[in-house]
C-alpha cells in the first residue's frame, strides 16, 4: 500500500499546494483500483476513521509510559520517528518527480524532540538521495542534540545560518520538513520561531509537518496556522490532525508495544510487510 505514490510515477512534484492537488488525488484513485482493487480505498478510509487521535495530555502520557515502564530510550525512539518521517517523505516526493535539481529539501528544526526527529530525518534523507538543508536557530546544550548535529556535520549536510526568504525558498527547495514543535508545545511562539512560520506562510513548495504543524493548538488545529501538504503522524495521530486538509497523512513509528495500544484503545493499523509508515489517507 505505501508504495503506491513511487508505483505510479505521477511526474513533476507540483510547485503550489494549490495547483493540481484534485488532479493527483483522482490520478492516485484510480491507480489504487488497478492496483490493488477497489476495496483499497475504502480500506484507508475506514483506517483513518477507526483510529484513535489522542488529545495532549493522553499523548504526554503514553510517551511517559514508552519510556517508563517499557524502558524506551529518548534517543531509541527518536531514530524510529525520523526514519519514519524521511521514510514518508521519500514516498510522498520520490527523487524521480522533484522538478529541481539537485533534491535540496530543507529541514528545519526546534529546540525539543521534534527538532530532534528532524535532525534524524535529515541524516536518513541524506542516505536516500536527497540534498537536505537544515536550520537549527535554538540548539539545547545536551549530549543527545549535540551529538545528532554532528551526525548531520559528518554527513556534510548543510547547517544554515539564518532562515531563507520565502522566495529563496521556492526557488531552490523541493520540499520544507516542519520539525518545529511537536505535541507537547503551549503557549505563544516565540522568536525566532515567530518569524520562520510567517516566512512558511508564504512559501509555496510542499510542506512536510512532523507529528503537529508548527503553531497548531495539539487538539483545536490552526485554521490561519501553516497549512501542510504532509503530516507524519508520530506513534498515533493527534486530535489535530482531524483539520489536516494537505494530501499526505502518513503514520510512523512503528515501535509501539501491543499491551500499551490495548490500554490506550489506540486502534492502529497494520502495518504492511517491514514498512515503517501506513498512509491514513
Amino acid at each position: 500500500m505505501l508504495g503506491v505514490r513511487a508505483l505510479l510515477g505521477l511526474g513533476l512534484l507540483v510547485t503550489s499546494r494549490g495547483v493540481s492537488v484534485h488532479a493527483h488525488r483522482g490520478a492516485y484513485a484510480h491507480a489504487c483500483e488497478n492496483t490493488f482493487g477497489a476495496s483499497f480505498a475504502r480500506q484507508t478510509c475506514t483506517m483513518a476513521n477507526t483510529i484513535k487521535y489522542l488529545g495532549q495530555e493522553e499523548a504526554q502520557r503514553i510517551d511517559e509510559e514508552l519510556f517508563s515502564e517499557y524502558s524506551f530510550s529518548v534517543d531509541q525512539l527518536m531514530e524510529l520517528a525520523g526514519l519514519s518521517c524521511a521514510t514518508a517523505v521519500s514516498k510522498g516526493y520520490p527523487l524521480q518527480s522533484l522538478i529541481k535539481s539537485p533534491p535540496r529539501v530543507l529541514v528545519i528544526c526546534g529546540p525539543g524532540n521534534n527538532g530532534g526527529d528532524g535532525l534524524v530525518c535529515a541524516r536518513h534523507l541524506k542516505l536516500f538521495g536527497y540534498e537536505p538543508a537544515v536550520l537549527y536557530p535554538k540548539r539545547p546544550n545536551k549530549q543527545l542534540f549535540q551529538n545528532l548535529t554532528t551526525q548531520c556535520e559528518k554527513m556534510e549536510i548543510n547547517l544554515l545560518s539564518e532562515m531563507p526568504e520565502a522566495e529563496e525558498i521556492d526557488e531552490v527547495y523541493n520540499v520544507v520538513i516542519d520539525a518545529i514543535f511537536g505535541f507537547s508545545f503551549k503557549g505563544a511562539v516565540r522568536e525566532p520561531f515567530g518569524g520562520i512560520l510567517s516566512t512558511l506562510k508564504k512559501v509555496t513548495i510542499p510542506i512536510a509537518s512532523v507529528d503537529i504543524p508548527s503553531g497548531w493548538d495539539v487538539e483545536q488545529g490552526a485554521p490561519d496556522g501553516i497549512q501542510p501538504d504532509m503530516l507524519i503522524s508520530l506513534t498515533a495521530p493527534k486530535k489535530a490532525a482531524e483539520h489536516f486538509k494537505g494530501r499526505y497523512h502518513y503514520l510512523g513509528g512503528r515501535f509501539v508495544p501491543p499491551a500499551l495500544e490495548k490500554k490506550y484503545d489506540l486502534k492502529l493499523p497494520q502495518y504492511p510487510g517491514t514498512e515503517c509508515v501506513y498512509r491514513l489517507n
